[in-house]
C-alpha cells in the first residue's frame, strides 16, 4: 500500500463506498448537536417519517443561546430554541445536557472531557469549529443543517474527499508564546482563505510539545485558515489525557485501543498537496488588528497601512477593515485602548486557559475603565476552577466570573458588546457584527488578555 498521511488513514477508516458526484460516503463515529444548529434537522426528520438512526451515538448541549449570569433566559429566541432542543431529544432518546447541570457546557468542550471524542474517529456537529476535536487524531469537521439531519437519518454522509496540508513548526516557542499566537501567526502568513479545501496536520516540536489544551486551541481556528479540519497525530500526550475519561476504553479494549491509535502516524514518504513551515523561534505575541483573523500582526507592532498590501483587493480590504475597527495606519498595537475583555469560548475557556488569565491577574485590579467576563468552557472547567482557588482571583481583580456557555463569542446570547466597543477576545472570530452590531474585535490569548484587562489597552504579560 502506498504511503498515507494522517488525515488519509482517518478517511479511508471511515470511508464505506463512493457516493454521487465524486464524494465518498462516511460513516459518523459521533454525532454532536446543540439548539442554534438542529431544529430544521429535526423539522425535516418529521416531514419525511424518519427516526434518528442512532441516538446512543448523538449527544445534544445547550451552549449557543443559554445566559451566563444565570439559569434564567431573557432572550425569547434564544429560549425558544433551547426548548425545541428539549422536545426533540426528548422525543427520540437523545442524551441531553441541560443548561447549568453538571458536565454541561460548549459543545466541543464537553466531548473531550468525557472521553468521547477519540483518535480514529469521525466527529461532526453542525458547527464549523467541531474541527477543535481533530487535535486528538480524529478526523472532525462541521457541517449545514441538511447534513445534520442526513446524519441523524443514517449516521452517514456524502462528502468529497479533501486535499492534505502539513503545517510545520519549526524551532523552540520563545516563552510568553501561546497556541493562539502560534495559530494567529499561520493564518497571518498564509491568509484566512489559504487552506481552503485542506485538512491540516499541525507537526513539529512545537506541536508535540503543546498540551492537549493547547491542541485544541491551534484545530479550533483551522476553520479561520479557510480549512475543512486540523488534525494532530495521537502520541502519549493524547493517551494520557484520555486516560480513566468515562467514556474511554477500559481494560483490554485500552490496550488494543492503544496498538490501533499508535498507527495513526503519516507515513514516512506520504506526500502531501501542500507543506507549509513556519519558525516559531523568533515568535512573539499577536493580536488581530481587523475584521478577519488573518489580519493579525505581533502585539510589538503597529497597525499596517493598505498600502502595504500587494493587490488592490487586499488594499480596499484592510482600508475597509481600518473604518470599521476606527483605527489609523501605523498605530501602535499597545495605544489601542480596551472596553472589555472576554476570556472563554470552545478556543480559550479551559482549565489551562483560566490558568493562564489568573497567573496574569493575581493581585492585580482591573484597569477602571475595562470590564472583564471570565466564561468557563463547561460546569467541570468552572468545579474545577472554583475547586483551585482561581475563581477568587478573578473576582478580587474585578473581573465577573460566570456560568458556562459560548458567551460573548458570538451574538446569540445576553453576553453583546455595544456598538463601538472595542474588545480583547479571546475567542475566534473578529468578523464585523461577530459579538455585537457594531462591536470591534481584537483576537488575543488568555495571558495577552488578562494583561490587557489590567493595563486598559493591548498589552503583555511582561508589560506590567
Amino acid at each position: 500500500m502506498a504511503a498515507r498521511t494522517l488525515a488519509a488513514k482517518l478517511w479511508d477508516g471511515s470511508r464505506i463506498q463512493p457516493a454521487a458526484g465524486g464524494a465518498d460516503l462516511l460513516y459518523v463515529d459521533l454525532h454532536l448537536i446543540h439548539e442554534a444548529s438542529s431544529p430544521q434537522a429535526f423539522d425535516g426528520l418529521r416531514l419525511a417519517g424518519r427516526r434518528v438512526r442512532r441516538p446512543d451515538l448523538t449527544l445534544a448541549v445547550e451552549d449557543h443561546n443559554v445566559p451566563t449570569t444565570s439559569l434564567v433566559f431573557s432572550d425569547e429566541m434564544g429560549l425558544a430554541q433551547v426548548e425545541q432542543l428539549r422536545v426533540n431529544c426528548a422525543e427520540w432518546g437523545i442524551e441531553h445536557l441541560r443548561h447549568g447541570a453538571a458536565g454541561q457546557g460548549i459543545v466541543h468542550v464537553i466531548a473531550p472531557e468525557l472521553g468521547l471524542v477519540q483518535p480514529g474517529m469521525t466527529v461532526i456537529c453542525g458547527d464549523s469549529h467541531t474541527a477543535t476535536l481533530g487535535a486528538f487524531g480524529a478526523l472532525a469537521f462541521g457541517v449545514g443543517t441538511s447534513d445534520v439531519e442526513h446524519v441523524l437519518a443514517t449516521q452517514t454522509l456524502a462528502i468529497p474527499r479533501s486535499r492534505h496540508m502539513a503545517v510545520d513548526f519549526d524551532g523552540i516557542t520563545p516563552p510568553g508564546v501561546t497556541p493562539k499566537d502560534l495559530i494567529l501567526a499561520l493564518i497571518a502568513h498564509i491568509g484566512a482563505n489559504g487552506a481552503r479545501g485542506h485538512v491540516i496536520e499541525y507537526r513539529g516540536a512545537a506541536v508535540e510539545q503543546l498540551s492537549m489544551e493547547g491542541r485544541m486551541t491551534m484545530c479550533n481556528m483551522s476553520i479561520e485558515a479557510g480549512a475543512r479540519a486540523g488534525v494532530v497525530a495521537p502520541d502519549s500526550t493524547t493517551f494520557a489525557y484520555l486516560s480513566g475519561r468515562p467514556f474511554a476504553p477500559r481494560g483490554a479494549d485500552w490496550d488494543a485501543a492503544l496498538a490501533y491509535w499508535r498507527s495513526l502516524r503519516t507515513d514516512d514518504g506520504a506526500v502531501f498537496d501542500r507543506t507549509v513551515r513556519l519558525d516559531v523561534s523568533a515568535l512573539s505575541p499577536f493580536v488581530t488588528w481587523g475584521t478577519h483573523p488573518g489580519q493579525a500582526v505581533p502585539l510589538d507592532g503597529c497597525v499596517p497601512s493598505p498600502d502595504s498590501y500587494p493587490s488592490e483587493a487586499e488594499r480596499a480590504a484592510a482600508q475597509r477593515a481600518l473604518e470599521y475597527m476606527a483605527l489609523a495606519p501605523r498605530t501602535p498595537l499597545r495605544e489601542v485602548a480596551i472596553d472589555t475583555v472576554f476570556v472563554g469560548s470552545c478556543t480559550n475557556g479551559r482549565i489551562e486557559d483560566l490558568r493562564t488569565a489568573a497567573a496574569v491577574l493575581r493581585g492585580r485590579k482591573l484597569a477602571g475603565s475595562v470590564r472583564m467576563l471570565i466564561v468557563p468552557g463547561s460546569m467541570t472547567v468552572r468545579q474545577q476552577a472554583e475547586a483551585e482557588g482561581l475563581h477568587e482571583i478573578f473576582i478580587r481583580a474585578g473581573a465577573e466570573w460566570r456560568l458556562s456557555g459560548c458567551s460573548m463569542c458570538l451574538g446569540l446570547n445576553d453576553d453583546r458588546m455595544r456598538r463601538g466597543e472595542r474588545v480583547a477576545s479571546t475567542s475566534n472570530r473578529n468578523y464585523e457584527g461577530r459579538q455585537g452590531p457594531g462591536a470591534r474585535t481584537h483576537l488575543v490569548s488568555p495571558a495577552v488578555a488578562a494583561a490587557t484587562a489590567v493595563a486598559g489597552h493591548l498589552a503583555a504579560p511582561g508589560d506590567l
